[in-house]
């Protein structure tokens, strides 16, 4: 493939630890062209190769900070924070592209303020780029839709030390594939502590465990009277993200302003 037809692509955070691991795998060759590396005021990394930061090859695109005037990119992807991600779905909004967003720990006004954005370029914002962990959450809205209420739902999810947002993204996501399926009412309940009594009707457990180098699990227990199922989903790299923004982005840079979701990358029903 010439580096005319590869999709342009800026990466928003590319010093961090997904940032790093998206300009790596767009410099193997995967169909992308690195168009842009950027980073916030005052990073340590600002004016170094993007490839040298990444720890791969060198790819002649120096880490800078992202402005309005970055009009070589087809497609903006964030890896950042929450208040990065609105930085750069602003910058893509400027210059009339599309964005993948991929942070986490958003706040509700985070959100309101992306699907603002949303009326005038295409966005895809999803809690996990991971194509399999999407599956996963599209299994778990269709087993609760078949187990119904009769059957308690809890999700373990357990990620390193450094993430700083609980639960993950991916877990508020998986409860919400839960409350989509069954169409209950449930009580969201972040762990217990205590004398709790017995677990009532409706409730639906999410417990954060953090430790070590954990990349990302899941897992969604369904507790019945006389049986379970368990439905898991485990990340060994980050490159299962990485992966998955870059399908994100090559699937956004055709589609018309919109607020969109892995279900609609992946043609999810």
């Amino acid at each position: 493939m010439s580096s005319a037809d590869r999709v342009k692509i800026g990466v928003n955070g590319a010093a961090g630890r997904m940032g790093r691991r998206v300009v790596a795998l767009i410099s193997e060759g995967s169909g992308f062209a690195l168009a842009g590396a950027y980073e916030k005021e005052g990073h340590p990394d600002l004016g170094k190769d993007a490839g040298f930061v990444a720890g791969c090859a060198k790819t002649h695109v120096t880490l800078r900070v992202l402005t309005a005037s970055e009009r070589d990119l087809q497609v903006l992807v964030d890896f950042s924070s929450p208040e990065g991600a609105l930085y750069a779905v602003k910058a893509a909004q400027d210059i009339r592209r599309p964005a993948v967003v991929c942070a986490t720990g958003l706040t509700a006004d985070h959100e309101k303020k992306i699907r603002e954005a949303a009326k005038k370029i295409a966005i895809v914002y999803a809690p996990n780029m991971s194509l399999g962990m999407n599956v996963l959450m599209h299994l778990t809205e269709q087993a609760a839709r078949f187990l119904g209420k009769a059957y308690d739902v809890e999700i373990v999810e357990t990620h390193h030390r450094q993430k700083k947002d609980a639960p993950s993204g991916s877990a508020r996501g998986l409860a919400e594939s839960v409350r989509r399926g069954s169409d209950g009412n449930f009580s969201e309940v972040h762990g217990r502590d205590g004398i709790v009594g017995a677990r009532p009707p409706g409730e639906l457990g999410v417990l954060s465990v953090r430790g070590g180098d954990v990349v990302g699990d899941h897992t969604v227990h369904f507790l019945g009277a006389g049986d379970r199922i368990e439905l898991t989903h485990r990340a060994s790299s980050r490159d299962a993200f990485a992966a998955g923004a870059l399908r994100a982005a090559d699937w956004v840079r055709t589609a018309p302003p919109g607020l969109y979701g892995m279900r609609d990358v992946l043609g999810l029903p």
